[in-house]
């Protein structure tokens, strides 16, 4: 087993000498870090994770120089981009630390601060542009704009192999979490990701529809759906 810039080659000749590479991006490093610094609520130790900002910029240049081809396997590519979108989400606020919120931080989602190859881009462009346009509404529960009303971060990368089982969890965590959706079957007072993206989850059927696939409470066409305050309010261990 050789290696390039850290990702495993496959032996490089079968027995019959037809060439086999098979790139497997490593994120590794990123799961690390986030055992090292994230709770299981999803909270960060932004003033530990600092100690290991040279170790997340490593891991940034990294997906930086990895960018999956166009065909590569669809579970490749989106935990790349879950996890460089989340990488580069805490980098920014570990660059503008302290800080008590990310809106606290000029244009945080217009900067073009994520590099991808020779260009870079914004965390405003990598969910609207590439990440949005995979057709997978799931990435909404997985992608963290490090504020308590997001999405909690998980405390483990994504990769192309435990990508489904994780955001069936992160679906269902999400969904069924009362301080982010209140679901009684009268009422349903949910997160304003469901207005925000709501075109996203109802390409095949209504809302609710989408909601029931994974919430423990039911909903019916008669629940009344109104949604809750936003707390941009930085998802920081207290």
């Amino acid at each position: 087993m050789g290696s390039v810039h850290g990702v495993s080659l496959a032996s490089r000749y079968t027995p019959n000498n037809k060439p086999e590479i098979e790139f497997q991006i490593d994120h590794s490093k990123w799961d690390i870090l986030l055992k090292r610094h994230v709770d299981d609520a999803g909270n960060v130790d932004y003033k530990s994770f600092a100690k290991d900002i040279k170790a997340l910029q490593n891991y940034l240049d990294y997906l930086a120089i990895n960018r999956p081809a166009d065909g590569a396997p669809k579970p490749q590519k989106l935990a790349y981009y879950i996890n460089l979108y989340n990488a580069a989400t805490v980098k920014l606020i570990l660059d503008n630390y302290p800080t008590k919120s990310i809106k606290d931080i000029k244009n945080p989602w217009g900067k073009d601060i994520v590099q991808m190859g020779d260009e870079k881009i914004s965390l405003g462009d990598l969910e609207h542009k590439i990440l949005r346009k995979m057709d997978e509404p799931r990435i909404h529960f997985a992608i963290n704009c490090a504020s308590y009303s997001c999405p909690k971060l998980l405390n483990t990368a994504f990769t192309a192999t435990n990508l489904e089982n994780l955001l069936e969890q992160t679906a269902k965590d999400f969904i069924n979490d009362p301080k982010r959706n209140v679901l009684t079957q009268e009422k349903a007072s949910l997160s304003e990701i469901f207005n925000w993206y709501k075109k996203d989850f109802t390409k095949n059927g209504s809302l609710i529809d989408y909601l029931n696939q994974y919430a423990d409470q039911k909903l019916t066409s008669n629940t009344k759906i109104s949604y809750l305050d936003y707390n941009w309010g930085l998802n920081e261990i207290e």
